[in-house]
């Protein structure tokens, strides 16, 4: 791993060389930023995936929707089609992605969208939805777009301030760019994250006076989701379970089942992995198969005997009407 750490370096110097030039092209107006008369939220990171930015997403949703009409854009990331989506009764997972199939199938009162052009996306949505707000889910690094508001995530494992180019490290963007968010979210953190430690990341992030900082930990659902029922996640201490992930970094959530004391086997795929048919096959001869919401949806009355876990963000120090009412005022 160190060799090829070694190798790829040149490669993360001309990445960090190329994200650099062209965010300094967009900071002195040689590229232009859009914005809009709509207001827009958005949700990203500056790293290549595993910060929770859907639960990011349906935390907002949550705490916004008796007051605002709201609509989600997405890239739809691995999704087999092409151009502007906005999803309907009728959608499959596969036309606009299993991150915004989960965010609709959840939310289904809301408009979603699927776009790789942001700018276009949003200009429909004006068009044919006039929401109150548009969430864009992971737009951070797409600066054509202008939003209202900014809010960049980092995981607590691998602060930004911390990580490396890629594909040394996990970084697609650059450290600098943090300055233009309004809130910075440190999630998946431990429960007990002491205020000595949260003031030590306060300290290493460097954020400016007018960036609010926030921490957030991960909370397991107890009760597993299943076809036609629900299940105890403690039930499973007595059954022969194989967890299931194709998600950006499953560490977590194997944390939580092994102190939760569930015995599993492991079959790790890569993010957004669209299992194919010989996979599910494979599946279906497991006794007991657990895997996340993400994953589910892309499984979903393929594999007989299979329960999701679900999992939301909670805010640390009590900060969840905190971090509304500043997403609150952003939207007036």
């Amino acid at each position: 791993m160190q060799l090829l750490r070694k190798i790829a370096a040149p490669i993360s110097l001309i990445y960090a060389f190329v994200v650099y030039f062209r965010n300094f092209l967009f900071d002195r107006g040689i590229f232009k930023s859009q914005s809009f008369k709509t207001t827009t939220i958005c949700v990203g990171n500056l790293s290549a995936g595993g910060t929770g930015k859907t639960p990011m997403i349906e935390f907002l949703i949550k705490g916004l929707q008796s007051q605002f009409n709201i609509a989600v854009l997405s890239r739809g990331y691995g999704r087999k089609s092409k151009g502007f989506l906005l999803a309907s009764a009728e959608v499959s997972v596969e036309q606009i992605g299993d991150e915004p199939y989960q965010i609709y199938q959840k939310f289904p009162s809301i408009s979603l969208a699927v776009d790789g052009d942001r700018r276009n996306g949003i200009s429909l949505l004006e068009e044919k939805v006039q929401p109150d707000v548009i969430l864009l889910d992971d737009a951070f690094q797409h600066r054509k777009v202008k939003p209202s508001f900014n809010i960049l995530l980092t995981a607590y494992g691998n602060l930004y301030i911390n990580d490396w180019y890629l594909p040394t490290g996990s970084l697609r963007d650059a450290k600098n760019q943090s300055k233009r968010a309004d809130v910075v979210i440190v999630t998946k953190c431990p429960k007990e994250l002491t205020a000595n430690n949260q003031i030590e990341i306060k300290t290493q992030l460097r954020l400016n006076s007018k960036q609010a900082l926030f921490f957030a930990t991960l909370v397991y659902e107890d009760m597993l989701q299943g076809l036609h029922d629900k299940i105890a996640l403690d039930t499973l201490k007595d059954k022969r379970v194989t967890l299931v992930t194709g998600i950006a970094n499953p560490i977590p959530l194997l944390n939580y089942l092994q102190e939760k004391g569930i015995v599993f086997e492991h079959l790790q795929f890569t993010d957004h992995h669209f299992f194919t048919a010989e996979e599910i096959e494979i599946f279906n001869t497991k006794e007991m198969v657990l895997t996340t919401e993400k994953d589910y949806v892309r499984l979903k009355g393929k594999v007989s005997s299979m329960y999701y876990i679900g999992v939301r963000h909670k805010l640390l120090n009590k900060d969840n009407e905190a971090l509304l009412q500043r997403v609150r005022h952003a939207i007036g």
